[in-house]
């Protein structure tokens, strides 16, 4: 095995932020998964809000890319 095999796994992964706190996911998942990964939906009930780091609200099935930055709010 060569040692780049470390280096190019990484690139397989997505550094994500929901919140402040950074999360690992697989490149193709959606901001879906990242609010799964937060611990953020739980069981299909009261999913919140996502907005982007510039205030846009954003779908559940967004595409992330590396560094995405979201943050959640309650539904009032």
């Amino acid at each position: 095995m060569s040692a780049d095999r470390g280096e190019n796994e990484s690139t397989d992964a997505l550094n994500v932020f929901v919140n402040g706190s950074h999360f690992h996911l697989v490149k193709g998942m959606s901001v879906r998964h990242a609010l799964l990964a937060a611990g953020m939906i739980l069981n299909n009930r009261e999913i919140p809000a996502v907005l982007d780091e510039w205030g846009n609200l954003t779908g559940l099935d967004g595409a992330l890319t590396e560094g995405t930055k979201l943050f959640t709010s309650k539904h009032g």
